[in-house]
């Protein structure tokens, strides 16, 4: 469109543009207010269309430091692949029974979900009361690293 034949260009030299009086068409309150003002009232179809989430609660956020940030396996997991553990060099066979240490991984908890087919002695940092009791069954040991240097 040539600027020229804008509508605002054969409005130009007039004091109020084809808006009446010089206060019309001026200030928030032509817009409806500013900002968010009327979400809650003429505003409210846009807020659900394209803000639905602007208004409430959703949650929050724990903070970091109240976290506890730890990795942790399962009993089910060590028992299934401790011939790769083996390998790696975090277990080692003696006497019979498996020995893991999983202090040398990133893992510092053992959780209980799983099946233990084998004798395992497993030191971790800490562990849950049924890995521990899932372990003693199969007639192996849980070390915590924890205790020992206690």
């Amino acid at each position: 469109m040539a600027r020229k034949d804008r509508k605002i260009h054969k409005k130009r030299g007039s004091r109020t543009s084809g808006h009446g009086h010089h206060n019309k068409n001026r200030g928030a309150g032509n817009r409806g207010g500013v900002g968010m003002a009327g979400g809650h009232k003429g505003k409210w179809t846009w807020i659900v269309k394209y803000a639905p989430n602007y208004f409430g609660r959703h949650g929050f956020k724990v903070p970091v430091e109240a976290k506890n940030i730890y990795q942790s396996i399962n009993i089910g997991i060590l028992d299934e692949f401790i011939e790769v553990l083996v390998t790696e060099g975090v277990a080692s066979k003696k006497a019979g029974a498996f020995e893991v240490d999983l202090t040398k991984t990133d893992y510092s908890k053992v959780l209980g979900s799983g099946k233990v087919t084998q004798k395992l002695v497993v030191t971790a940092e800490s562990f849950s009361p049924r890995a521990v009791e899932k372990i003693e069954a199969a007639g192996g040991k849980a070390v915590s690293v924890s205790d020992g240097m206690e």
